[in-house]
């Protein structure tokens, strides 16, 4: 009866490892004497700021732990202490969402009440998904924009891309979609958005009845390269969510092509070799891992339709 528990408790770590910060280059830092797997959160202490501060295992080098950190470098020196926290990153979910503003770790940035303290938590990296389980696009999306209702109908789990240049009107389309949409509610990304196009977005193209049922993350041009990495996976992961709760979701992202972006930095930073336009390898797999994952869907006859934006067609394409 008690064997579980005795087996749990001789597994158990005891003792805890604390790391040290040893180089610091660019972007990328690498501390020893901790033990981390890779996508582990670890809370680096610095005394200047008085404060932890949040970053990520993203690789190993020799006996040495590369981390990427979630807010800027500054105030980070060498020697500074490392603390594994033992989880992934993981946010918040629950209908609270419903007409909120996030950023990319899934923190509030509008203002409002914080999130319930018992609330539920989902891990932002999916498991495999068997596609056999996808039911084939059967069911049609109306998106309330006659010229796309008429003349380029969706299908419910569709993936379609908005390609054009910049200027002519693709975040106001996104907002006509979202507020026009039959979807029970909107999950939207904006990666790497200019900071003063996020509050005009809400305001002019979203309007109240769009954020109504519009959960929007946001993670600004000028945020770490982790943070705008980061974006779109918490985004697919609060779709996940309410895809679980039987309900219909339109995942718009803004774009894929920063998102890439993002990746090429990290990749960089990390000792990637620069391949096509400097992006790295992992930009190759990450792609497919987020596409495909979009796409799966185990509650029957449930999909969710993902509206990609980008302005750059190579980057972007699946």
């Amino acid at each position: 009866m008690y064997e579980k528990v005795i087996d749990a408790v001789r597994s158990a770590e005891t003792v805890s490892r604390i790391g040290k910060i040893e180089n610091i280059v660019g972007l990328a830092m690498e501390a020893s004497g901790g033990k981390c797997s890779v996508g582990d959160i670890v809370m680096i202490y610095s005394e200047e700021l008085g404060r932890e501060v949040p970053a990520e295992v993203v690789g190993f080098r020799s006996d040495r732990i590369q981390l990427m950190t979630y807010e800027s470098n500054a105030g980070i020196v060498a020697g500074s202490f490392v603390r594994n926290t033992g989880h992934r990153l993981r946010v918040p979910v629950g209908d609270f969402l419903k007409g909120r503003i996030i950023n990319a770790i899934g923190e509030p940035i509008d203002g409002k009440e914080p999130f319930p303290d018992d609330c539920a938590y989902y891990t932002i990296n999916s498991t495999y998904s068997n596609p056999l389980t996808r039911p084939p696009i059967r069911e049609r999306l109306n998106l309330g924009i006659k010229a796309i209702d008429g003349l380029n109908t969706i299908g419910k789990g569709q993936r379609i891309g908005i390609f054009a240049g910049s200027g002519v009107g693709k975040s106001t389309l996104m907002g006509m979609i979202a507020k026009n949409v039959t979807a029970d509610i909107n999950v939207i990304a904006l990666v790497g958005e200019r900071g003063r196009e996020v509050l005009e977005f809400v305001q002019k193209d979203l309007g109240e009845e769009g954020m109504a049922r519009t959960v929007l993350v946001v993670a600004t041009s000028d945020q770490p390269a982790m943070m705008r990495l980061k974006c779109p996976l918490v985004a697919t992961t609060i779709a996940e969510y309410f895809r679980d709760q039987g309900l219909d979701v339109l995942l718009m992202m803004d774009s894929l092509t920063r998102f890439a972006m993002a990746q090429r930095e990290i990749g960089l930073a990390t000792g990637e070799p620069p391949i096509a336009r400097g992006y790295t390898p992992s930009i190759y797999s990450e792609f497919p891992k987020l596409l495909e994952r979009i796409s799966s869907c185990p509650v029957p006859w449930r999909r969710r339709t993902i509206i990609r934006r980008s302005t750059s067609a190579r980057a972007s394409r699946d």
